[in-house]
């Protein structure tokens, strides 16, 4: 089997999930080399995963010619330098949501990557699991009519409760929306269509967090973002719903994302998950009855966006989690602060285009099981 080659650039909390799944499962990919600023980090997964390299710099990594592809698993405010140093270096690039922390940097990226015939490809890849493909397919299928409009929530009370170093989810490039959005709205897009404007307001209720998860328990973190934010978004097809993403509350569920259509309501489970349960409502019926998933991936497969995008290159087909995507939901998670600081409507003006529906993992030929 003819293999991708990647370097993963970041060893952090979200890397294990990567690797396990990487060197388990897809096979397409192969992960050559890993590169972390703390360098015990990279050796202590280069032993457990049997990586051949460590790599001492990022620049090392873009510089290693067999490298096709960087996996850029960094914090989310080192985004946007580590994937442009990748895209100067000849390399393409699969980062972790979100694209960049503003809509200045997704547009410099998605100009570089441009100019040098290169491909980005990213994070959240949820979207391709068996719940929201499910769902997808319910929604084309008419199940629940004409969509109408939507309710998308992710409310919570931050991270530094239990996150072994939350710092970043208040500093430039975090916040619940640029941390948790992406989900929701990869989800959104991918069901319903292109966001046409956002209207909304933001706010910053606790100018200071205090850590008490080990092992910075005691910390005084300065809170730079918004961290409750409502917003009305608009879609070309004509659908209008809300989204409301908050690090402030005390709440006992954390995720609701609900689309209702002409004929029915559909309850689309946690988008920050592959394979949980997917309820519809019809009149006919009058409850909810939970709708079987009708396709792969039900478990936590992070890396499966990835294994597309190796064999989107080499058959020369579209990307699925693809740079359109990325900058257009950053597009539209920015114009949440940009609608609040004017108190106006914030017209999207990013193209969205849904790529091809998910096929069953052997006819795709991603996954080896």
């Amino acid at each position: 089997m003819e293999t991708t080659k990647v370097a993963l650039i970041g060893v952090g909390d979200i890397s294990g999930i990567y690797l396990d799944n990487l060197t388990r499962y897809f096979k397409q990919v192969e992960v050559i080399g890993v590169c972390d600023s703390i360098r015990e980090k990279a050796e202590q997964a280069q032993k457990k995963y049997g990586i051949p390299k460590v790599y001492e710099t990022l620049q090392e990594a873009c510089g290693d010619g067999e490298v096709e592809i960087i996996v850029n698993l960094t914090r989310p405010y080192e985004h946007f330098a580590v994937t442009k140093a990748a895209l100067e270096a000849g390399k393409h690039v699969y980062t972790e949501k979100p694209l960049a922390a503003t809509k200045e940097e997704g547009e410099q990226l998605v100009n570089l990557a441009r100019e040098r015939g290169l491909s980005i490809g990213g994070a959240p890849d949820t979207f391709l699991g068996a719940s929201i493909q499910t769902c997808r397919k319910l929604i084309d299928a008419g199940f629940i009519g004409e969509p109408i409009g939507f309710t998308a929530s992710m409310i919570c009370r931050g991270h530094e409760s239990w996150h072994p170093s939350p710092e970043f989810y208040y500093k430039f490039g975090g916040g619940p929306l640029l941390d948790m959005g992406p989900y929701y709205l990869t989800a959104l897009v991918n069901l319903l269509g292109r966001v046409a404007a956002v209207t909304s307001v933001a706010r910053t209720t606790f100018k200071q967090r205090t850590i008490t998860s080990q092992p910075l328990a005691g910390k005084v973190v300065d809170v730079e973002v918004p961290t409750h934010l409502i917003g009305i978004l608009e879609l070309d097809s004509g659908a209008v719903g809300t989204l409301f993403t908050t690090f402030d509350v005390v709440y006992k569920e954390q995720a609701r994302l609900e689309i209702y259509g002409t004929e029915g309501t559909l309850r689309v489970p946690d988008p920050n998950m592959f394979g949980e349960k997917v309820y519809l409502l019809r009149p006919e019926v009058g409850e909810y009855l939970e709708m079987p998933l009708v396709f792969d991936y039900k478990d936590n497969f992070r890396g499966l966006g990835l294994a597309d995008m190796a064999v989107a290159l080499k058959n020369k087909r579209p990307i699925r989690a693809n740079l359109e995507q990325l900058f257009h939901v950053l597009d539209v998670m920015t114009a949440f602060e940009r609608s609040s600081a004017k108190q106006a409507r914030e017209e999207i003006h990013s193209p969205f285009t849904r790529q091809a529906p998910m096929e069953k993992a052997r006819v795709l030929g991603i996954i080896d099981r």
